[in-house]
C-alpha cells in the first residue's frame, strides 16, 4: 500500500511524477532589449476557448527575471534530434552567457526570439501571472505560431533528466 499522508505524501508524489515523461519546451522572451530563454517542463494547455497556455518559470532563472517585464513569451517544441539545443537552454544561464549567440534564431511575431530549429512554436501574450511556489505561472494567449502537419519524436523529460541546470529550480 502507498503512503497515506504526512511526509510520505510528498515522497509518493515525487515518485509518481518521476514516472511521467512530459514534453519539454524552450521558452524565449525579450524585454527592455534583453533576450532570454530556458528549458521548461512545467507547462499545460488550460483552455480551449479561449485558447490559453500556462508556462511555469523558476524564480531563480534568468528568463524569469526578463519575463517579468515581458508582454509576450515564445514557446517552442523541439524534435529529439535537437537535443543539443535543449541542453544549451537547459544547462547554460543567461546570467553569464548569450545562448542566442550559440544557435540559429530570428526575430518573430512581437519581436520574440524564435529558434530556427523548432518546427512547432507559438507566441503568446501574457495575460496573468500566478504564484505557484518556487515557480511563477505565466498564463498566455496565443497570438501567432507555426505547427507542421507532423512533429515526430519530441524531446521529453527522460531525454534531459541528467542535465546540470544553469540554476536549480
Amino acid at each position: 500500500m502507498g503512503d497515506q499522508g504526512g511526509d510520505g505524501g510528498a515522497a509518493s508524489f515525487d515518485s509518481l511524477v518521476g514516472l511521467l515523461d512530459y514534453p519539454m519546451f524552450v521558452v524565449t522572451t525579450m524585454a527592455d532589449g534583453h533576450r532570454s530563454g530556458c528549458l521548461v517542463g512545467f507547462t499545460s494547455q488550460t483552455s480551449i476557448n479561449p485558447p490559453r497556455f500556462l508556462v511555469g518559470l523558476s524564480r531563480r532563472n534568468h528568463t524569469f527575471a526578463v519575463a517579468q517585464d515581458a508582454e509576450y513569451l515564445a514557446v517552442h517544441l523541439l524534435p529529439r534530434e535537437e537535443l543539443a539545443l535543449a541542453e544549451l537552454f537547459g544547462e547554460k544561464t543567461g546570467d553569464t552567457e548569450d545562448k542566442f549567440a550559440e544557435c540559429a534564431w530570428h526575430s518573430g511575431p512581437q519581436g520574440m526570439p524564435i529558434l530556427d530549429a523548432a518546427p512547432a512554436w507559438f507566441v503568446g501574450h501574457v495575460i496573468d501571472r500566478f504564484d505557484l511556489g518556487d515557480h511563477v505561472g505565466h498564463l498566455i494567449e496565443p497570438v501567432a505560431g507555426n505547427a507542421p502537419d507532423e512533429l515526430g519524436d519530441l524531446i521529453t523529460f527522460s531525454d534531459v533528466r541528467d542535465l546540470e541546470p544553469g540554476h536549480n529550480a
